[in-house]
């Protein structure tokens, strides 16, 4: 399988400075060696144009959501490079940069397969939208907006209309939920599996459990998009938004593993990095290890 890696150097989704630093720092550490060890045909895309917005103007748009225009232009940028990397039977491989990029890579992910599952490993569940959001940061909007709900601009970037079902999407190691989340999560009946269900019923059991859906669902793609932040607090100082009582880094990879031995696993964003945080390079470390384990087990 030939793979796409498509750098996103954007920080607007969250609105925190120094997340647009990740995929440069990847670069630096040897992301492109460290797939072509396991992939020989790696096309390597440089990083998506990310324009310049000043900060005086990120209500400019609108009112609740920051920097809406800039994170609708460039989501729709990224949907259709995934969607030319998919219909060129090639892995788009998508690292960031903060969350905010995955809309549009599910969005390419969408309009290249008819029936799309997106499994979304995350301390949060990105399913706000401008009324229900704290902070009107776009990263906390964009699986919400991949579902239909939100601000138009968003759920319709790339093409007009919903880009993934709810029963088709999974939302894994969630453990801080704004309380508009939790209410659209029951409306919509998606498959949630917080931290408290994981440790309750058992990391293999629900893990399987999502493994076993995607089989039944008859989904001819999964896309998956990792946040570092599903990952313990104290394993990643390089993150923004850093939650206590996250996965091991042995937990992580089994479920990596997991998911892409499947055969199922089609793109996969992976996001949140970020260097000015960091503490001697550890969570950028981290990450190489992880983007070497994915591609070792794809």
């Amino acid at each position: 399988m030939d793979i796409s890696l498509i750098g996103v150097p954007v920080k607007y989704g969250a609105d925190r400075e120094g997340v647009q630093y990740a995929p440069q720092k990847l670069r630096d550490m040897g992301i492109v060696d460290v797939v072509r060890k396991y992939k020989k045909n790696v096309y390597d895309f440089g990083n998506l144009y990310i324009p310049q917005v000043p900060e005086s103007e990120k209500y400019g748009s609108h009112k609740k959501i920051k920097y809406l225009k800039l994170i609708e232009e460039m989501n729709n940028n990224l949907a259709h490079l995934v969607y030319s990397a998919l219909c060129s039977n090639s892995f788009p491989f998508i690292f960031g940069g903060d969350h905010s990029l995955g809309l549009g890579s599910i969005s390419g992910a969408s309009r290249f397969f008819d029936k799309l599952a997106v499994v979304w490993i995350d301390a949060h569940g990105d399913i706000n939208t401008f009324e229900t959001s704290p902070s009107g940061n776009s990263h906390g909007m964009v699986l919400g907006a991949a579902l239909g709900e939100g601000h138009k601009n968003l759920t319709n970037v790339y093409f007009e209309g919903q880009k993934i079902k709810a029963e088709n999407t999974f939302i894994y190691g969630a453990r801080d939920l704004d309380e508009g989340e939790v209410k659209l999560a029951e409306k919509l009946n998606l498959n949630l599996y917080t931290m408290d269900t994981i440790r309750k019923e058992g990391l293999d059991k629900t893990l399987e459990d999502i493994i076993e859906k995607l089989k039944e669902s008859k989904v001819d793609g999964v896309h998956i998009s990792f946040d570092i932040d599903s990952l313990d607090k104290k394993l990643v100082p390089g993150t923004g938004t850093p939650v206590d009582g996250g996965f091991t880094i042995d937990e992580v990879k089994k479920i990596l593993k997991g998911l892409l031995q499947t055969k199922m696993i089609r793109s996969m964003d992976f996001v949140e990095l970020n260097p000015k945080l960091d503490e001697k390079d550890l969570t950028a470390k981290l990450c190489i290890e992880l983007i070497d384990w994915i591609f070792k087990h794809m």
